[in-house]
């Protein structure tokens, strides 16, 4: 599973044990695209001159969409909160420090909240940094060709993920829509501005650089 001599997957039984638990829980679909956001994001920090631990960064990465799937949904929190609380478990569960539990935690329950994780500790930042390469093609020409082109030979990119992408966030939300309820600062634009146009997610996935 080795991207490049110099970026892979952390070789450590931690890492092996999440990449077990994930892919055997994850549709092929979310196990191919969390792996991508670990190898963007870590790609992402190694340009920008950052300093990480890759494991916890693997954590975050793999673990993102757990909430996703029938396993880890809650009846009546945010699929993010789910995921950042099942990487939570798993990592309490080995003894991890309580301040890296809390750094992934983070990490995933704020992977869909632009603007805020950038600020913050790498492994936060650079989560949300894959996930927006990945699922929404932010910063598509920051990343050269050929580290594309290994990240999704290693980890291929369904010829429709991006429809694919939509729906299984759809199948794994439209039970609780309520937790839908994000940022109100549009909502009161919308309701004060008659000229506000609301930015929509998955239009900007099915306009974004990748192709499929």
């Amino acid at each position: 599973m080795t991207i490049s001599t110099e970026l892979r997957i952390p070789d450590s039984k931690l890492a092996r044990e999440i990449t077990e638990l994930v892919r055997d829980t994850e549709s092929d679909l979310l196990f191919h695209h969390s792996s991508r956001v670990y190898h963007f994001a870590a790609y992402a920090g190694k340009h920008r001159g950052l300093s990480f631990d890759p494991e916890l960064l693997y954590a975050g990465a793999m673990f993102h969409d757990m909430g996703l799937t029938d396993a880890y949904s809650s009846h009546d929190k945010r699929f993010e909160v789910d995921g950042a609380n099942a990487a939570a478990d798993f990592l309490r569960a080995r003894g991890i420090a309580v301040t890296d539990v809390n750094k992934v935690w983070t990490a995933i329950a704020l992977h869909t909240t632009p603007g805020v994780p950038e600020f913050m500790d790498p492994v936060i930042a650079l989560v949300t940094t894959g996930v927006e390469m990945d699922v929404l093609g932010i910063g598509y020409d920051n990343f050269p060709a050929e580290e594309r082109e290994r990240i999704v030979r290693a980890h291929p990119r369904s010829e429709r993920f991006k429809e694919d992408i939509i729906q299984a966030f759809y199948n794994g939300i439209k039970h609780k829509p309520a937790t839908t309820f994000g940022n109100v600062k549009a909502d009161v634009l919308a309701d004060k501005d008659p000229s506000f146009q609301r930015i929509n997610f998955c239009s900007i996935i099915r306009n974004s650089a990748w192709r499929g």
